[in-house]
């Protein structure tokens, strides 16, 4: 498994130039508007680079008028945005550095050069660096639409392939026998789950049963949800997690699964009316949002990297100390990043799992981190060597 070490992204929104360690519980505190999201969407960017998507996904943001940095640019500096990940494989030891950057369709007089929309965003370059000890490799150079990328035996080959403006080498290619280490990332960054807001109207996916499919993993919009918690009744045959964290948020309460036909299904008994089963259309949207983040944290098999963006939406203030331990339960299986506007969630996890809050706050427009160095490191990590 490929744990996410660093993060770094410019250009975009209100972050102008950030990056920083990951630790395998994050957590990030602010309050509205200091860009707190932002730094998600970033960790969002990255994945879409691996699925392919990155411009698409940009363009659908707004464009480039709405995802560039919005402040002043020193003279001549381009208008880009760029983004990066560091990836360890604690197993091999191997560090993996993948970085792109996106930027604006070229123009004279208005006019945009070669073959592409004026208004769509760009790849500019990209590349993917491994480290072994005191080695490090460059396996993919893209500069535009020309460069080279590094065969099974280590030897520089051409991109071989007619990469559009749109695309990522990265989402493209797709040989994991010709590319190893290329497949490695993509699909490591591309098992990120993002959580963020489920859905909870009538119409919601998990309102709904769903097909009874084994499902170790929580879909990012919990249309799954009943699979989940039949895969752990019925394929695992262990709920005790499930019933702990149940009853830690609601006492008394209990999760009925009944054994699944072509749907999956599920409900609730309420401790004042313990033989009546609520089914999930009819549960308030606080505790069926509960119930979702019990399905992506407690999952039979968890994500590689699980990112959530103010689960507090919606939750009564009393669930915001049983889903610090649900989360810091998680980050003892994965790791989990973590933005919120909440202080006493952010509190909570310092205190169940041991992690550093990290302070989110706007300077001079400027999205930044509560003790991080421009150095790269938070201020502690002074202390520590000191120590």
């Amino acid at each position: 498994m490929l744990a996410v070490r660093e993060i770094a992204v410019s250009g975009y929104r209100s972050l102008r130039r950030i990056g920083f360690p990951v630790d395998d519980l994050s957590v990030f505190v602010g309050g509205n508007g200091t860009g707190k999201t932002n730094l998600y969407r970033g960790l969002e960017l990255l994945q879409a680079a691996a699925r392919g998507t990155l411009t698409r996904d940009l363009a659908a943001e707004g464009g480039m008028d709405s995802s560039l940095w919005a402040g002043r640019r020193r003279h001549g500096e381009a208008a880009r945005i760029r983004l990066s990940a560091t990836l360890h494989d604690d197993v091999t030891g191997q560090g993996f550095i993948y970085a792109v950057e996106i930027g604006l369709v070229p123009q004279v007089a208005g006019v945009p050069i070669g073959a592409a929309f004026a208004q769509e965003p760009q790849v500019k370059a990209e590349r993917l660096s491994v480290r072994a000890g005191p080695r490090k490799a460059v396996i993919l150079d893209r500069d535009g639409r020309t460069g080279f990328v590094r065969d099974e035996d280590g030897r520089k080959r051409s991109l071989g392939i007619d990469l559009l403006p749109t695309e990522t080498a990265l989402g493209t290619f797709l040989d994991a026998t010709l590319h190893p280490e290329i497949a490695l990332v993509r699909l490591a960054m591309m098992a990120w789950r993002f959580h963020h807001a489920f859905r909870t109207d009538a119409d919601a996916p998990l309102r709904r049963p769903c097909l009874a499919v084994t499902t170790p993993t929580l879909a990012s919009d919990g249309s799954d949800l009943a699979a989940v918690f039949a895969t752990l009744a019925h394929i695992r045959q262990d709920t005790a997690d499930l019933d702990e964290a149940l009853d830690e948020a609601f006492p008394g309460a209990r999760l009925v699964v009944p054994v699944p036909g072509r749907e999956a299904g599920f409900g609730m008994t309420m401790p004042d009316f313990p033989n009546r089963v609520f089914c999930p259309a009819e549960l308030s949207d606080g505790t069926l949002r509960y119930l979702a983040l019990m399905g992506a944290l407690l999952g039979y098999r968890l994500p590689p990297f699980i990112a959530l963006n103010e689960p507090e939406t919606s939750l009564h203030p009393d669930l915001m100390e049983p889903l610090a331990r649900l989360i810091a339960r998680a980050a003892q299986r994965t790791q989990v990043w973590l933005v919120t506007h909440s202080e006493r969630l952010a509190d909570g996890i310092a205190t169940h799992g041991g992690a550093l809050r990290r302070v989110v706050v706007k300077r001079e427009g400027e999205t930044w981190i509560e003790g991080l160095k421009l150095s790269g490191e938070f201020a502690e990590a002074d202390r520590d060597d000191d120590d």
